[in-house]
């Protein structure tokens, strides 16, 4: 009888479903999609600040509409004072290939802030056809 060859999928054992709802609960719980931020602004749901975290030549070039400007190294409490102690920040940079979101999530968990990052930033947006906005905001 020939010897079954596992696939690289399944050569490592999926996880029990009751591990697998924990992971993915808590995974929600650091990260959200463009898809659901262009959902909550088009329903003027805006409840969370949805901070770009590139650099101001990036952001003016295009940013997501409704995004304030903060580039992850300019995030201490000084710049953080305009908003109110309990806002959920929505964070983002230039997608997969950048981590300035992650370093902007970092900043902010140490400041006491909550914090989600946008997967895929720019990049995602762009790969599901959502319009930017230019400029100073």
């Amino acid at each position: 009888m020939p010897t079954l060859t596992l696939s690289h999928v399944t050569g490592i054992a999926a996880a029990d479903p009751a591990a697998a709802l924990d992971h993915f609960e808590k995974l929600l719980a650091f990260e959200t999609d463009c898809w659901d931020v262009h959902a909550a602004l088009a329903a003027g749901q805006q409840d969370f600040v949805l901070l770009d975290v590139r650099s101001p030549e990036a952001y003016q070039q295009e940013h997501v509409p409704g995004a304030v400007n903060l580039p992850y190294r300019r995030i201490v409490q000084r710049t953080l004072s305009d908003f109110p102690e309990d806002a959920l920040f929505v964070v983002y940079c230039g997608g997969p290939h950048c981590n300035g979101a992650d370093l902007a999530a970092v900043q902010l968990s140490r400041l006491g802030r909550k914090v989600k990052k946008m997967l895929g930033g720019i990049h995602g947006w762009h790969v599901e056809g959502f319009a930017m906005s230019a400029g100073e905001r």
